[in-house]
Order: C-alpha cells, then sequence, then structure tokens
C-alpha cells in the first residue's frame, strides 16, 4: 500500500475536528477577552477627559466609613 498523505481515516478526521473546535472555542474567548480589554480601556480614556475636580470630589461612600460610636459608652 503506498503512502497515501491526501486520503485520511476517520481517527485523523476525528482528530482534525476536535483540534478545530478547540481552536475556534480559543478565538471566541480570546475575542471575548480583547473586547472586554478595550471597553476597559475606553472607559479610562473618557476618564482622562474629564474635569480635575470631578476626580477630588469627596467618596460617595463617605456615609458608610463613619465611626459612630454606640449608645451607652463612655465615649459618646
Amino acid at each position: 500500500m503506498p503512502n497515501d498523505y491526501f486520503q485520511e481515516s476517520k481517527q485523523t478526521n476525528l482528530v482534525f475536528w476536535s483540534l478545530g473546535q478547540m481552536l475556534k472555542g480559543a478565538g471566541y474567548a480570546a475575542a471575548f477577552v480583547i473586547a472586554i480589554g478595550l471597553s476597559l480601556w475606553a472607559l479610562y480614556l473618557i476618564g482622562l477627559l474629564l474635569p480635575e475636580e470631578s476626580r477630588q470630589t469627596p467618596s460617595p461612600y463617605g456615609a458608610l466609613e463613619l465611626q459612630i460610636p454606640a449608645e451607652g459608652h463612655g465615649l459618646a
């Protein structure tokens, strides 16, 4: 039987199909990660366009950070 490199067995065909499916999934995952990275980069660039005063505002979580002593303690 001569070496026929163009005739694939069922096992070889299955291996090539599965490799193609894995590469396709990796491509989708890479595109998803790149899209998220580009979105974050765009938000960063938009943040650079904001005026400097907007970066110096107090934290919106200030009420959560207040140290209010409980009643009945000698701290009040």
